[in-house]
């Protein structure tokens, strides 16, 4: 495993969520009250980019398109997909799955984003 650069820390504002290409996969990294998190970035239900959806909370963020809800600390599904009505049907075919999760470390004013040699989940979007 190694330890990325993504930003500087003052780069991102608490509350704030960015998507970011690390060496070989893309991550959203978070900058919640209490510290800086990183997801992987597609959700976990249809793939959808969850850059595109907002944080309700301050701890959890949505996906855009059919409202799936992740704890951002620990990827923990919050609620699985449930919009429009109907999506439910999906939902057997698509269970529910956690968001990988990546450690963050802040030193030096720099935010570092720890990545294993390969992504753990068919979610995980690798950099070509």
């Amino acid at each position: 495993m190694a330890l990325e650069k993504v930003c500087k820390a003052a780069e991102l504002p608490v509350g704030a969520k960015k998507a970011f290409a690390l060496s070989d996969r893309f991550i959203i990294l978070y900058h919640l009250e209490d510290g800086f998190y990183a997801t992987q970035r597609l959700c976990t239900h249809t793939f959808t980019p969850l850059d595109l959806g907002k944080i309700i909370g301050g701890e959890v963020i949505q996906c855009p398109l059919h409202r799936a809800r992740f704890e951002i600390r620990t990827g923990a599904v919050k609620r699985w997909a449930n919009f429009p009505l109907g999506i439910q049907l999906l939902n057997p075919v698509r269970g529910e799955k956690d968001l990988t999760t990546y450690r963050v470390v802040v030193k030096r004013g720099a935010v570092y984003v720890e990545i294993e040699a390969e992504p753990a989940d068919e979610g995980s979007e690798k950099v070509v």
